[in-house]
């Protein structure tokens, strides 16, 4: 492959930066926040690679993604945007996931049966032109003007200037597996690996058992808390929360040795280590791809104290990202942290995503 472009891989793509509420209208675009992997797109005739958020290429493992940007995308441009993966319940984030995998013909069968989709958000560069220089308005319109032809599976992202629209999608669109709203100044240059947009996701809480922790790799402190809940009989592990202050996970260590557990006889999640274990129930330790080879180790506790965590979103019944402590709940039973408590979006037609605000134009995905 030999990319001839005015704007070479690897490029960081322009990132956003979390805000509770969506800043006022003016001289802003929103748009939804897509679930899936960010991808800048090189094309420069049938030379096509694609770039990962971490600058590292997805290239291989999205061919069906590559013969769509050889047949929808102009001759030589670099797109920035999103890799997403529809479900019969609208974006499928573990589906998205399980693309990624090292055998070739994995690789090919996948993208046969679990074929994925590109939503272009920004232009970098066009032709011969540069284009990140230039304001978003502008590189938006020229998208606009690039994508006009294009169908499925290449979208341009819808975007509206109307903050009550955006806020509607916000509300709506959630069930069809979109997790927010960004917001871009209109006059915005692309500055690459920087937090200069604005986004706005989606977050609860939950009351959850605190069943084990993992020590941190700086020394004997908390590193992370490991979550469950309670489902049909089975404590469930869920994810973990892992945002401490130094001096907080210095203390959590007197907290928790109360409730730590030298002999696994009767917890919950005793047998951990077992590889049979893993088929039965979700359980922490599980060796995995996306672990790195991180020791997954962990320190059992009596399954007896609850705490409220902040999260955004849950994936096949376990946290996408690790919750955001917020207290303990002694006045909650962990009998009752189970997963009726948590509220379930109602599906929504992605369709309806691409058929709102000023950006859509086709039927959606």
């Amino acid at each position: 492959m030999s990319l001839d472009l005015p704007v070479m891989p690897p490029v960081s793509p322009m990132l956003a930066k979390a805000a509770p509420n969506l800043p006022a209208g003016g001289d802003v675009l929103y748009e939804p926040k897509w679930d899936g992997f960010r991808c800048v797109v090189f094309r420069d005739g049938d030379d096509v690679e694609l770039g990962s958020r971490n600058e590292r290429p997805l290239t291989r493992y999205f061919p069906d993604v590559c013969d769509a940007v050889r047949e929808w995308l102009p001759q030589r441009c670099v797109v920035d945007g999103e890799i997403v993966l529809v479900g019969p319940r609208g974006l499928d984030f573990g589906a998205l996931q399980q693309r990624i995998h090292p055998a070739a013909s994995r690789v090919k069968m996948l993208a046969a049966t679990t074929p994925a989709s590109f939503v272009a958000f920004d232009l970098l560069a066009l032709d011969s032109t540069d284009l990140r220089g230039e304001p978003f308005g502008t590189r938006r319109r020229m998208l606009a003007d690039a994508l006009v032809d294009a169908r499925p599976p290449v979208h341009l992202t819808p975007a509206t200037s109307d903050r009550d629209v955006a806020l509607a999608w916000f509300e709506h669109f959630e069930g069809a597996g979109l997790d927010g709203v960004v917001a871009k100044s209109v006059e915005l240059r692309y500055r690459e690996g920087e937090r200069v947009m604005v986004k706005v996701k989606h977050e609860r809480t939950a009351d959850v058992v605190v069943a084990g922790f993992r020590w941190h790799k700086s020394g004997p402190v908390v590193g992370s808390m490991l979550l469950g809940l309670w489902d049909g009989g089975r404590l469930q592990s869920i994810g973990v929360a892992s945002s401490f202050t130094a001096a907080r996970r210095a203390a959590l260590v007197d907290e928790l040795a109360p409730y730590r557990m030298t002999d696994p006889t009767g917890h919950p999640w005793g047998e951990w280590a077992s590889a049979s274990a893993h088929e039965e129930q979700r359980l922490p330790g599980a060796v995995s791809r996306w672990s790195g080879g991180r020791d997954q180790s962990f320190e059992l506790l009596a399954p007896v104290l609850v705490a409220e965590v902040g999260y955004n979103q849950l994936d096949n019944g376990r946290l996408r990202h690790p919750a955001q402590w917020r207290r303990w709940r002694p006045d909650r039973s962990p009998a009752s942290c189970t997963y009726d408590q948590l509220e379930v979006a109602v599906p929504a037609e992605l369709g309806q995503v691409f058929g709102a605000g000023s950006g859509g134009r086709d039927g959606g995905l």
